[in-house]
């Protein structure tokens, strides 16, 4: 009895001291909360980061130029702002942010070309985490280079140079990307820049790599192809043989008269490269055929000077749009594009204008020409090509054109065949217009006349030679004669 009582009171006492202990660890539970807060945070861990790509921003986009930088980092940024400007294939198009955050880093500078789409080009953080210690995503591996390559540029390190570890970045794998600094440098000193150890993001080639290169090899030598394997410095130092051309041509210095074989390389915008692309595509794929006819301008002359006093000013090249526009609505059938199965008809008349631009040839878009007037179309003409070459164009002003006019008369070119636009079907070239002397077949007397020659460049797939002289026959009628243009809208 004297046993069970002692060991009931034990066991009360112990029931105590363990409701004691788990006060304690309630009490304990928040710096417990805190620790694993601390070890959760971004704060040790480092923030999330919002990835911020190279965008498509065209249909023919492959990749862009990173021109400004329009904020900066631990700047906030709402949904909607705008970010930097990006140079495509068409035109400068400022990108905007779709998150609401705060910029933490900016890992393509401006200037940086050829940024290939998708391409991390900075980051972003949430509201509230601290952006300066964001997590920065590390860079793709480059690809291994195969051993073949590697044997092959074994034997052009001098046998005598100290042994080297390799570079963690050799530039020598995947294609070489360059900053325009670290270009110019190289070019200047015509130095290899598969020699360059790359530092910067993505195996981006930087300023200080090719410095650093500058110093370790100062003045690098071509080895002569003849030589022996051990470096014999007679011959290393001797001059080529006379007549022997050299492996690299020098290369040529502004300002001084270049030497035979010596060239300066000017690099290709991505416009210009598109224009190239576009170019070989549209010879190389598009049977092209023209027929030419002469317009007499005269009426539309007469009516531009009527309209002059009344302070509208248009110019031939509207009348012109508003014609042709006016004829593709009369002719649907050439108001087709070519797609891969074949043939295919547009219910809208959109009519591309050539703009001439520092950066290369751009069209863009006169929406509904057919149903506009010629004070509107001259409008609307005038603020594109302010904006075509400002490079301002947004990518709806210049796509899903249905009929291109390239337009030289004003150069004093009397007649030339334009290159068809993939996938339009034509393309109208309109030369100057001329005086010509005319015999009037009523009362046999000579009269003076304003001919211009319009030259149609059309897709042998979807225009053939019959429906091409109707368009132009059409087409010269309509502008003969300005007034069955408002009759036909």
């Amino acid at each position: 009895m004297a046993a069970s009582l002692r060991l009931g009171r034990q066991g009360v006492l112990f029931g105590l001291k363990l409701s004691h202990f788990n006060k304690c660890l309630w009490a304990t539970r928040p710096w417990q909360e805190h620790v694993r807060h601390l070890f959760q945070s971004p704060w040790l861990l480092g923030a999330s980061p919002l990835k911020v790509q190279m965008p498509a921003l065209s249909p023919t986009m492959e990749e862009g130029n990173l021109v400004k930088w329009l904020k900066k980092e631990g700047e906030p940024v709402a949904a909607g702002d705008a970010l930097c400007e990006i140079e495509t294939d068409k035109a400068v198009v400022t990108l905007e942010s779709n998150e609401d955050g705060i910029l933490a880093k900016i890992l393509m500078e401006e200037g940086s070309r050829n940024v290939r789409l998708g391409t991390l080009i900075a980051l972003m953080v949430e509201e509230g985490q601290d952006w300066k210690q964001v997590e920065i995503p590390a860079p793709d591996a480059p690809a291994a280079a195969p051993p073949a390559t590697q044997a092959a540029a074994a034997p052009v390190v001098p046998a005598a140079a100290p042994a080297r570890s390799p570079p963690l970045k050799p530039a020598t794998s995947g294609p070489l990307r360059l900053s325009p600094a670290a270009r110019h440098i190289l070019d200047t000193h015509g130095i290899d820049p598969k020699l360059a150890i790359a530092t910067g993001p993505r195996g981006l080639i930087t300023k200080e790599d090719v410095l650093n290169l500058l110093k370790t090899s100062p003045a690098p030598k071509a080895t002569p192809a003849m030589a022996a394997p051990s470096p014999v410095p007679t011959r290393a130092t001797a001059p080529p043989a006379p007549g022997s051309r050299p492996n690299i041509p020098p290369l040529s210095v502004p300002g001084k008269p270049g030497a035979p074989g010596t060239f300066t390389e000017v690099p290709a915008s991505n416009v210009r490269r598109i224009i190239a692309q576009r170019l070989t595509q549209s010879k190389t794929t598009i049977p092209h055929a023209y027929a030419s006819v002469d317009c007499d301008m005269a009426a539309v002359m007469r009516l531009r000077k009527d309209l002059a006093k009344e302070q509208i000013k248009v110019s031939v090249n509207d009348f012109i749009i508003k014609a042709a526009a006016v004829t593709l609505k009369e002719m649907p059938e050439v108001n087709v594009t070519w797609s891969g199965d074949g043939p295919r008809a547009l219910d809208s008349v959109h009519i591309a204008i050539a703009v001439a631009t520092d950066k290369g040839l751009i069209t863009p878009i006169i929406k509904d020409a057919a149903d506009k007037g010629v004070q509107e179309i001259s409008a609307n003409a005038k603020a594109l090509a302010l904006k075509a070459r400002d490079g301002k164009l947004l990518p709806e002003e210049y796509q899903g054109g249905s009929f291109s006019i390239s337009n030289l008369g004003m150069f004093g070119i009397s007649g030339f065949s334009a290159v068809i636009n993939p996938p339009q079907a034509c393309i109208l070239a309109v030369g100057t217009s001329r005086a010509v002397l005319r015999l009037c077949e009523d009362d046999q007397t000579l009269s003076t006349h304003q001919l211009m020659t319009v030259t149609l460049s059309s897709d042998g797939r979807l225009v053939d030679d019959e429906l091409a002289s109707r368009f132009l026959d059409k087409f010269r009628t309509n502008l003969e004669k300005p007034q069955r243009m408002a009759l036909a809208c």
